[in-house]
């Protein structure tokens, strides 16, 4: 790849557009989502009432809506793209005719977004490295080659000529995000529009946590130093070093490699096999081997390296892990499902915090809804692929009031992992991953090993008993009595 040394002239400016910054400019954009999708409602029931099916209608502004949103959502950036890649999680809940286009709409807004002009990058560059800023790099590529949440990555050389990965934070993204979390608030009634009933507000707040986490490069440059550490040398994974981090840059080693995104298109099925167990390897390991939660697997966020080894990147929503009650959490609920019943599990619920005072659970229904998670502890193999997990969404976010889920509240220390076990989840969807996975997590959670280990026990007792013969003839002789009677 040729570099351009810094320094652009003034006609290499045009490249691209930064991201409005001025808060009147933001609201704007923002606030023209729902006039939008008020005036395709007045439209629509014109053409509903000029006999056009009322399906057909709904699903032309539902497109139109989200394609809306997510123009907005990226190019402003920021939270507001951080929205849109959570909002693309949940079009697994869509009926595949629509899930298409859902999915075109959302999942790509960080690729899309309209890169920082280079005099904005080399502006926010010598504010935080200083003037002499160029002096630091033998050679540095003004194109970006690669979009973050909250900036932008560029390739470059380092004065000692290693390549690294320049990542600068979008000028003014911290005065634009608290403008943009009350406006996201304010649309939060939009979530309708993807996810019929989903808690609006109960994203939004989970949306903040995460983004302030991701404006703070120091603590993010931390956490990629003890990721790398922890991951040195490792035969499976490839974590870049820091180099330097300075105010809103940070600067990593380079990682050549195919992103994921080409693997889940065309990788064959043995690859996107082994890259999906590699996913759940470095998920259910983060915790053991940090004290942090990788908590954003995006498929943005890997990549296959010439080696065979996953890279990883991306470490601003870290979050020290596991807090003091969740290892109990994990054990009680996995030992109600898999070796007790409903009863057991309403306990665990209720001592958990997933239900307070008198409010009443169906566990039975409860029980039933979460029977085909606990097949990945049963199985030796097992396999996740998009219709399975747009079964299980659809399971969550069913509007009936009968649905169990409804019922339950979730204890906010759980949002951050919560929100990482559906983005994990829907990487290992994508890739159509079949595996042990059993093992993977068992390897990494004694809490799940506990519990796996009595099942097994109890397997075992249960072979090992002698035969009833008695009761063996007794139900025979049922069989053949009703046999008669029904003749």
């Amino acid at each position: 790849m040729s570099f351009r040394r810094s320094g652009a002239r003034r006609g290499d400016a045009d490249i691209g557009g930064n991201p409005p910054a001025r808060k009147a400019v933001r609201t704007a954009k923002l606030a023209g989502v729902p006039i939008a999708f008020a005036g395709r409602r007045v439209a629509g029931a014109s053409k509903r009432a000029l006999g056009r099916p009322a399906d057909e209608v709904d699903r032309e502004i539902q497109l139109r809506t989200a394609q809306h949103l997510a123009d907005v959502l990226g190019e402003l950036k920021g939270c507001a793209a951080k929205l849109g890649q959570i909002l693309g999680i949940y079009e697994l809940a869509l009926p595949p005719e629509l899930a298409g286009p859902y999915r075109a709409a959302l999942s790509d807004l960080q690729d899309s977004a309209p890169p920082m002009l280079p005099r904005t990058v080399h502006t926010v560059l010598a504010e935080s490295m200083g003037p002499d800023w160029r002096d630091s790099f033998r050679e540095f590529d003004d194109r970006r080659a690669a979009s973050a949440t909250i900036g932008q990555v560029h390739r470059a050389i380092w004065h000692d000529g290693r390549p690294v990965a320049v990542k600068v934070m979008y000028p003014g993204a911290r005065a634009a995000i608290d403008s943009d979390l009350r406006q996201l608030r304010g649309l939060s009634w939009l979530a309708p529009v993807f996810v019929p009933h989903t808690d609006g507000p109960a994203v939004m707040d989970e949306l903040a946590e995460c983004l302030r986490a991701e404006l703070d490069f120091v603590a993010e440059a931390e956490n990629q130093r003890r990721f790398a550490e922890a991951y040195a040398d490792d035969p499976d994974f490839r974590v870049p070093r820091v180099v330097d981090q300075r105010g809103d840059v940070i600067i990593s080693e380079w990682l050549d490699g195919i992103p994921l995104s080409r693997v889940i298109a065309s990788g064959a099925p043995a690859e996107r096999d082994r890259v999906g167990m590699l996913a759940i390897r470095f998920f259910w390991s983060s915790a053991p081997r940090t004290g942090l939660l990788y908590g954003d697997p995006h498929p943005g966020n890997f990549r296959v390296l010439p080696d065979g080894r996953l890279g990883v990147v991306d470490f601003g929503a870290c979050p020290a892990w596991p807090p003091a009650q969740f290892p109990a959490l994990v054990h009680d609920l996995a030992d109600a499902l898999i070796n007790g019943g409903p009863a057991e599990l309403d306990t665990v619920a209720r001592r958990h915090g997933f239900i307070d005072g008198p409010r009443g659970l169906d566990s039975a229904a409860l029980a039933a809804k979460l029977l085909p998670f606990t097949a990945i502890l049963r199985d030796d193999t097992f396999r996740v692929d998009i219709e399975w997990l747009r079964g299980r969404t659809l399971d969550a976010v069913s509007p009936k009031l009968s649905n169990a889920y409804r019922q339950l509240g979730v204890p906010a220390y759980l949002m951050p992992f919560q929100r990482a076990l559906v983005t994990l989840f829907g990487l290992v969807a994508q890739l159509d991953t079949t595996g042990p996975m059993r093992d993977e997590i068992l390897r990494w959670s004694p809490e799940f090993r506990a519990v796996m280990d009595r099942y097994q026990l109890r397997a075992q007792a249960r072979a090992d008993r002698p035969t009833d013969l008695s009761a063996v003839r007794r139900r025979r002789a049922g069989i053949l009595t009703s046999d008669v009677a029904a003749g």
